[in-house]
């Protein structure tokens, strides 16, 4: 299995951004795939998740109503849609799946397997 990355850069607090994580290898139709964010000194810590046979969702409080993430099979692409940045939410962001095919409500980087290689999103003030 391989995930990469994309979307990542420099945008001024308020704003929005779009990464993608482009996902191949899988060997089963049941995944849950989720974006994690790390930033310098820092744990890394969960932002989103979602199962794909059911489309379940599950997000970190502290990105809930700005985030969103979604699927597109046909491409095997993990969007993560951010809105109205923060600095706070300046990270290295990372994708990662595991095959399972629902996303657990208190999932933790722990539970992922799979991992891509991060992007880097930079927010200014």
């Amino acid at each position: 299995v391989q995930l990469v990355e994309s979307g990542g850069g420099l945008v001024q607090a308020g704003k929005s951004l779009k990464l993608s994580c482009v996902a191949s290898g899988f060997e089963r139709d049941d995944w849950a795939v989720g974006w994690f964010r790390q930033a310098p000194g820092m744990e890394r810590e969960r932002v989103a998740c979602i199962g794909q046979r059911i489309r379940n969702t599950h997000y970190e409080d502290s990105v809930k109503g700005r985030f969103t993430i979604s699927l597109d099979d046909s491409e095997n692409i993990i969007y993560l849609q951010m809105s109205d940045l923060r600095p706070r939410d300046a990270a290295t962001y990372f994708c990662a799946a595991d095959p399972v095919p629902v996303c657990y409500d208190r999932f933790t980087a722990d539970d992922f397997v799979h991992w891509g290689r991060g992007t880097q999103v930079t927010v200014s003030e």
